[in-house]
Formats: structure tokens, C-alpha cells, sequence
């Protein structure tokens, strides 16, 4: 059969794949169930179109690693058939370790296990399963290959996951101020002693890349309502978790009620491969689906919250630089007791408080911009902009919230 097919994207338009192993990576179940995993997660609470999958997210990313490895090929850099495919696998596997709903359950479902390192063991398998073919893939994911500049297109400060989100987010959101040049930026790109670079005139795209992430994370995938939404869920989830292991039957799928039961680390995910594969059978559909059998479960906060969760009936928050006094804290605690008459120890279930914080451009992993004479100057030095500069200090900001019939 004929396995080079072309997939029409709404962002990019006609998406080719570049080869047979392709075709056959897609067609995973592992990797087919990004379909059911929605890009950000909560958001679709604030802009309801933010339907979009991680599964779309991946391919796109794939798109865009062959349009920019084309561009630096094109500037003189060698880059063999083996380099420039295995470049592609590896952008189109970075997110295949993300679990349900994304970012909201990270760690939740699996404490301190990155998805990152789910990818991995993922592609490990992957590997296995197509004979050896992802080993060059596997070295440039975990930053082991010589060439950096490859491990930096798939992960980094200017990384093609990045281009493609944001570019994507924006479009189904509909939050024009998030906009990129994405071909611009692609068009700029270079390799200067193996190390990824832009040329100096694509500063001011840099900076307009820097400022419009900055954006998206307040305005979109930190706007409050969206918190709000996924401090819900993670109470609802770890709810069903105490439930579970005090030795209550919850409905729900057999994949997603092991990992309420259990605690597992990323060492156990890499000694038994039965959990990776049970793993790689949740979805969206298993939390939204357990959910909705939920709401009429005898246990009252269980049943409230995903009664709430379904009707959008999103608890009241405050997102703001000043601290959360803990007299607040105490006073809705007290309050939600009353309201819903529940034991103390119990009412965590139903708020939360915490910081969230944003680091549009981390001092760590430095942008290069190769100036015309020659030298290399990272884009906050680059930059006739003060606040380059400013953003790369991490802004935190404090919530609590709390449901809207309990009041003060």
C-alpha cells in the first residue's frame, strides 16, 4: 500500500509524510491515541474552539522540523537522510508520554514522572517494535548525538514544539496577540559551530516570539478560569485516588482505576512494561467518561465536584501578585465545612491554593543571535529592548478558589 500519505492541516494545509516508518509510527496504537488528548487540556473552559490534539500538535511539529531542516540544507549545512528523518521522528514522538488532559494531571496520575520521560520509554518500545530504526531518534531526543543543534530544534528556548504551538494555539483559540511568524522565523534560522542560531535580521522576530509566549501564558494557558478548572480536576482525580485505595469501587476503565489504586514511580514504569501499556491506553475519554459515572456517586465530593466539573460550574478565583493570607485560607476552609458538612480534613477536596509562574525566556538556555561581524550575542544582549530582558525573571502569581456558594 501506498504509506506516503498527505494529511490537510488547518494550520499549514497539506502535510506530507516522509516516509514509510512514518506511516507506520502514526498508525501506533500508542501514538493514535494522541487523537483522544486534547492540546491544552482545561482550557476549551475558556475558549471553547481549543478542541485541538496533541495528535495534530505532532504532526504539525513533524511538518515544520522538515521545513526547517530544508532551510538549513539550503544554507549549506550537511544534514544526511538518516539525520533529517530521524530529526522528524523525534519531534513527532516528543509528546507521545503525555498522559490524560495533558499538562492538568501530570503529576497527579503519575507524581514526579515527566511525560518527557514517558516519551522516552515510549520510543524505546517503538524502537523495538521497528528493529532498531529510532536509535539515531532516541540520541537526538535525550541530547546524546554530537550535532547539539538537532536535540535544540527538538528542544530548547527556540524549539519547532514551540513554533508549532504557539502558532497552533492561536489559531484555534483565536488569540490574535499570541500570533508568530513561524515561516519568518524558519527562514532565519542557522548552524554556527553545531550549535543552533538566527541571524541577526530575525532579531526582531525572536523578540516578537519571546513577548507573544508571554502572552499566551496569561492570557490562555494560565488564565484563571482555566486554573480554576484544573484545580478542580486535580481534586476530583485525587478524590477518586483516596476513595479507590480505601478500598471503594469507582466505575472506570481498568487502565485508568490501576493508577488510582497505585502510586507508581518512573522506575516501575521502566521495569514493567505491562504498566507502560496500560499507560498507553489513557485518554481524555477515560476521565471524562469515569466522570460522568461519578456525579451520582454516594460519596458527596466526589459527586459534587464532577457535577460541577460537567455543568462548568467552575469555583470562583482570585489570580493575583499578592500573597494568599492564611487567615483567607482558614476562613473558606471553615466556611465550606459549614456549607457542605464535611469533616475538616476533608474541605482540601474543595478549594485550592497554590502559585502558578511563567518564565517566557529562561536565562539557562540562551537564544544566539549570529550578528553580521561574525559574533554571537544571546537575544536578551541583541535585543534594543528593555523588556527582553525583564522577561526572563520568572513571574509568579498566587490563587485560591473555591465554590461560588460559599461565600465570606
Amino acid at each position: 500500500m501506498n504509506k506516503r500519505k498527505t494529511i490537510n492541516d488547518p494550520v499549514y494545509g497539506f502535510v506530507k509524510l516522509p516516509s514509510d516508518l512514518a506511516y507506520d509510527i502514526i498508525s501506533h496504537p500508542y501514538f493514535q491515541r494522541l487523537r483522544h488528548i486534547k492540546q491544552l487540556g482545561t482550557t476549551e473552559f475558556v475558549y471553547p474552539a481549543a478542541l485541538h490534539s496533541r495528535f495534530q500538535h505532532a504532526l504539525g511539529a513533524m511538518h515544520l522540523m522538515g521545513k526547517t531542516l530544508d532551510t538549513l540544507r539550503s544554507k549549506g549545512v550537511d544534514i544526511s537522510d538518516d539525520e533529517y528523518l530521524a530529526a522528524q521522528f523525534a519531534i513527532l514522538l516528543h509528546d507521545i508520554g503525555h498522559g490524560p488532559m495533558s499538562h492538568a494531571l501530570e503529576h497527579t496520575l503519575l507524581p514526579n514522572v515527566k511525560h518527557e520521560s514517558l516519551s522516552y520509554l515510549f520510543m524505546d518500545h517503538l524502537n523495538e517494535t521497528f528493529n532498531g530504526e529510532l536509535d539515531l531518534t532516541m540520541k537526538i531526543f535525550r541530547n546524546s548525538y554530537p550535532r547539539k543543534f538537532f536535540h535544540q530544534l527538538t528542544s530548547s528556548q527556540l524549539d519547532i514544539d514551540r513554533l508549532d504551538y504557539l502558532t497552533r494555539d492561536c489559531f484555534f483559540t483565536g488569540v490574535q496577540e499570541g500570533t508568530i511568524g513561524v515561516e519568518r522565523i524558519i527562514a532565519m534560522l542557522n548552524v554556527h559551530n553545531d550549535q543552533l542560531v538566527v541571524e541577526e535580521k530575525g532579531i526582531l522576530n525572536i523578540e516578537n516570539f519571546l513577548n507573544a509566549r508571554r502572552f499566551m501564558y496569561w492570557q490562555v494557558y494560565l488564565h484563571k478560569t482555566s486554573v480554576s478548572a484544573e484545580r478542580m480536576l486535580v481534586n476530583l482525580v485525587r478524590r477518586a485516588q483516596a476513595l479507590v485505595r480505601a478500598g471503594e469501587t469507582l466505575p472506570g476503565s481498568e487502565a485508568l482505576i490501576l493508577f488510582l489504586k497505585h502510586e507508581f514511580t518512573l522506575a516501575d514504569m521502566q521495569q514493567k512494561p505491562t504498566l507502560l501499556a496500560a499507560f498507553g491506553q489513557l485518554d481524555d475519554n477515560d476521565i471524562w467518561g469515569a466522570i460522568k459515572c461519578w456525579r451520582n456517586h454516594s460519596d458527596q465530593i466526589l459527586s459534587v465536584l464532577s457535577n460541577m466539573v460537567l455543568a462548568r460550574n467552575l469555583f470562583q478565583i482570585i489570580l493575583g501578585a499578592e500573597l494568599i493570607k492564611r487567615d483567607t485560607v482558614e476562613e473558606i476552609r471553615e466556611a465550606i465545612a459549614k456549607k457542605y458538612d464535611t469533616l475538616r480534613a476533608e474541605t482540601a477536596y474543595l478549594f485550592s491554593h497554590g502559585t502558578v509562574s511563567n518564565e517566557a525566556y529562561a536565562d539557562g538556555q540562551q537564544i544566539n543571535i549570529l550578528m553580521k561581524s561574525g559574533a554571537l550575542l544571546d537575544i536578551a544582549q541583541a535585543s534594543d529592548l528593555p523588556n527582553i530582558k525583564a522577561i526572563s525573571k520568572i513571574v509568579k502569581k498566587n490563587y485560591l478558589c473555591w465554590p461560588k456558594d460559599v461565600s465570606l
